[in-house]
């Protein structure tokens, strides 16, 4: 049953956030690149995009939902996913604390309407949806912002930021406030990712046995942050590409891991550079799966191109390891990935942008959970907090908090 008209402060005392005063007025974007972001920021695998998909859209509903967009950063997300173009929204308003960010992303948007913050923004009774498109230190707090007045959300990756605590107040958020969760991971809705899950979903691995997935991103200098957040981020804080690989493919978790790090050479990864105190600037964490198999992660911010964000999967039953499916099932699922409207284009990371901002709109349309809910959410990210926790003990075999949809 959804909370439409809780009482905020009685909300945010219920999650464990009593005052989440000045929260939007916490993060601060410099001035936005002049041209749309490149490999440099997205990384190799980050521009690379796909052709539009086969087959005709078919609308669910002639309903639009009225959705408001927070943050117009490095990366441009706030219109990178293509809210604008879905015949099933409107976007009512548009929010950056930097003037010339704000207008960018009016502009990018078709959007009018402004506010100075997420917070003036989540009170507009007009929106029913918000995406969180601000720096990855602060998306928690603000979905839980969000959440507090009344409205769905879906935000950026990592779902939470190196905090166990943040994880369980975001789920009881979620849950406390019965509306709609999505994580924008862009590897779920990669072409390989996706032809994985269907056939998953189909029987054609059975049990995976094995899995891997990497992700590679080049960076000799920090990316420009808030605060400074990405110099020396620790690697497997920001594990949910590569964990996509066998969460998003399986829909299960991971149980146990064992990460061991590397010491970087690259200055912003020496531990008196960074807040983090990190020294890693590759971690590689080899995990227990709940179904009883085994998993190899990567991350890695000082190995040199090419970059990537790949993976590979093997079951009891077949497996895709840079290939097409080899295995016992036949015929195969329909592997085409699933169309998106007129106007709405794939996008970057694999053409997974247009699909991700899809599947949070149908999934609200329909009133169902999205692909990437809370539970997978927390799944792809808190394993790589205890990744990172396990290769500061270096490699210490460490348990993974589960994060369980209750059975209906």
């Amino acid at each position: 049953m959804k909370n439409r008209g809780l009482n905020r402060r009685h909300f945010l005392g219920a999650v464990g956030l009593g005052s989440l005063g000045g929260v939007a007025g916490n993060w601060v974007f410099g001035e936005p690149p002049a041209k749309s972001p490149d490999a440099t920021i997205l990384g190799e695998s980050g521009v690379k995009t796909t052709d539009q998909p086969k087959g005709i859209w078919k609308p669910v509903s002639d309903r639009k939902i009225r959705i408001g967009i927070v943050g117009f950063g490095l990366c441009k997300f706030g219109a990178a996913f293509g809210f604008q173009n879905h015949p099933n929204v409107e976007i009512i308003a548009v929010s950056d604390l930097i003037p010339d960010r704000c207008a960018a992303l009016a502009n990018a948007c078709r959007c009018a309407k402004t506010y100075p913050s997420l917070e003036e923004l989540v009170k507009d009774d007009k929106i029913e949806a918000v995406f969180v498109a601000t720096d990855a230190p602060s998306h928690p707090r603000h979905c839980i912002e969000v959440l507090g007045h009344g409205k769905h959300v879906a935000s950026a990756v990592p779902a939470v930021f190196g905090s166990l605590d943040d994880a369980d107040k975001l789920l009881e958020a979620v849950k406390f406030s019965g509306h709609k969760y999505m994580m924008f991971e862009t590897s779920s809705f990669r072409e390989d990712c996706h032809a994985m899950r269907e056939i998953h979903r189909a029987g054609g691995f059975g049990k995976l046995i094995y899995s891997e997935g990497e992700y590679f991103h080049f960076m000799p200098e920090p990316l420009p942050s808030f605060k400074g957040w990405r110099v020396g981020l620790p690697p497997q804080w920001y594990p949910t590409h590569s964990n996509a690989y066998h969460i998003c493919v399986a829909g299960s978790s991971f149980t146990e891991v064992s990460c061991m790090g590397m010491p970087s050479v690259l200055g912003h990864l020496q531990p008196g550079n960074n807040r983090y105190q990190n020294a890693f600037g590759t971690e590689v964490a080899l995990l227990r799966t709940s179904e009883g198999g085994m998993a190899r992660m990567v991350v890695s911010w000082d190995s040199h191109d090419p970059g990537a964000e790949a993976g590979r999967v093997r079951g009891q039953r077949g497996a895709m390891w840079a290939t097409p499916y080899n295995g016992d099932a036949k015929p195969l699922p329909n592997l085409d990935m699933p169309p998106l409207p007129p106007g709405v284009l794939p996008g970057d990371h694999g053409g997974s942008h247009g699909h991700l901002m899809n599947e949070f709109v149908t999934a609200i349309l329909e009133d169902r959970q999205p692909l990437v809910d809370i539970y997978m959410a927390l799944n792809l990210t808190v394993a790589g907090i205890v990744a990172h926790q396990s290769a500061l003990k270096d490699g210490e075999l460490m348990k993974i908090p589960q994060y369980e949809r209750a059975a209906t």
